[in-house]
């Protein structure tokens, strides 16, 4: 039953340590949001990353998020999970790789921004360098076009 870290868990640990962030988030709608933040990344047994964020928004006040992604061996890709202050659901992740091995696209389902039912959601980490990584998120169109709604530059805190 104990299961033991591997390659995958290993490109998650990469993550682990103290961020400043900065999200740049534009709606359908058009409406547009900035915040700054922290968060704090660590590893839970080797075998699961936690990233627990904070920041404030103008409009909304403060918020935190926690997310998590671990590499299921049995299924042969990435898991996870994201939940936030700002909102009442789970956001069940899996995604693999990609090619370059630096992007990690995470798929997921939720409500549709206009409320006409359920989506396709797809959260990508990409690293850039042991002190930077960039988080998007994006929603596809009933077209199967995908919008990016959010970008986020994670710098290492030097503090």
């Amino acid at each position: 039953m104990f299961a033991t870290p591997q390659a995958e868990h290993q490109w998650l640990a990469q993550l682990v340590g103290n961020w400043n962030f900065d999200h740049e988030c534009t709606m359908p709608d058009g409406s547009k949001s900035v915040t700054a933040g922290k968060m704090t990344c660590r590893m839970l047994g080797g075998m699961w990353l936690l990233a627990e964020s904070s920041g404030e928004t103008p409009d909304s006040g403060p918020w935190g998020s926690l997310m998590t992604v671990g590499f299921d061996t049995t299924k042969n890709q990435f898991v996870g999970t994201f939940v936030g202050s700002m909102m009442s659901m789970i956001w069940p992740y899996h995604g693999e790789l990609d090619a370059t091995g630096k992007r990690l696209p995470l798929n997921s389902q939720g409500p549709k921004f206009d409320g006409s039912g359920i989506g396709n959601y797809r959260d990508t980490i990409e690293i850039i360098d042991e002190n930077t990584w960039l988080f998007t998120s994006e929603l596809q169109t009933d077209e199967g076009e995908w919008i990016k709604f959010l970008d986020g530059k994670h710098v290492r805190a030097t503090d």
